[in-house]
């Protein structure tokens, strides 16, 4: 029975990018990537949200509006969430996680920089259209999530390479922390931030992300 049961909770994530609500963003969750970016550590978690418009699956096209100069790659490990969940403990939120995806935050780097340096929210750099690629669904049972490899390539060539050991807070203390003051609903996504290595992709590159020997996602820049 229970079997069975773990089995409907898979088959009905396996289209969270179609069903999910939201995508909650983790900033600065890796100390080399605050470094680069010349951003503090933090203390503690700090999020932002992106629409469910944004999601794109693997095979398509990352759109690069014209709003922007600057489209830079973010590799990230998504959280995918089977059961709706709010103010669930640290020792319990693993029961609520359906599985994982390697994905992408695509940011328009230039005006988020704008953005900061106005003091504005820069949701415009990160919420349009197409703007957290995904790969497939893996269940949770798959993969350890304090030991998963990530590899981000653009055109062939190694852009971002990282353990999800080296997070500054793992993913059951990121998942209690947000939902902690919002529910999150089936299918919606959690992205557990960037590694050092972000940078610029361009019209007509090939952007491939992985977790090797498990799951494979390619997108073309348009």
């Amino acid at each position: 029975y229970q079997r069975r049961v773990r089995g409907h909770f898979y088959s009905k994530m396996k289209d969270f990018a179609k069903v999910g609500s939201k995508i909650i963003c983790i900033g600065r969750n890796y100390a080399k990537h605050a470094a680069e970016l010349g951003n503090q550590i933090p203390s503690e978690p700090f999020y932002f949200i992106k629409p469910s418009t944004c999601f794109l699956e693997d095979g398509g096209d990352i759109i690069f509006h014209d709003i922007s100069k600057n489209l830079h790659h973010e590799l990230e490990l998504g959280v995918v969430i089977g059961k709706k969940m709010s103010k669930v403990s640290k020792s319990e939120v693993m029961n609520y996680v359906a599985g994982y995806s390697v994905t992408i935050d695509v940011t328009c780097r230039d005006l988020q920089e704008k953005c900061k340096e106005e003091r504005k929210p820069w949701s415009i750099s990160k919420c349009l259209d197409t703007y957290c690629a995904v790969g497939e669904f893996i269940p949770a049972e798959k993969l350890q999530h304090d030991n998963i490899e990530m590899l981000l390539t653009v055109n062939g060539e190694k852009r971002q390479h990282v353990n999800t050991k080296e997070m500054l807070f793992d993913v059951p203390t990121l998942l209690e922390y947000v939902n902690r003051y919002i529910t999150l609903l089936p299918g919606d996504l959690v992205q557990t931030g960037t590694p050092e290595g972000v940078g610029p992709m361009n019209r007509g590159d090939v952007v491939k992300v992985s977790i090797p020997g498990v799951s494979e996602a390619s997108f073309n820049i348009v």
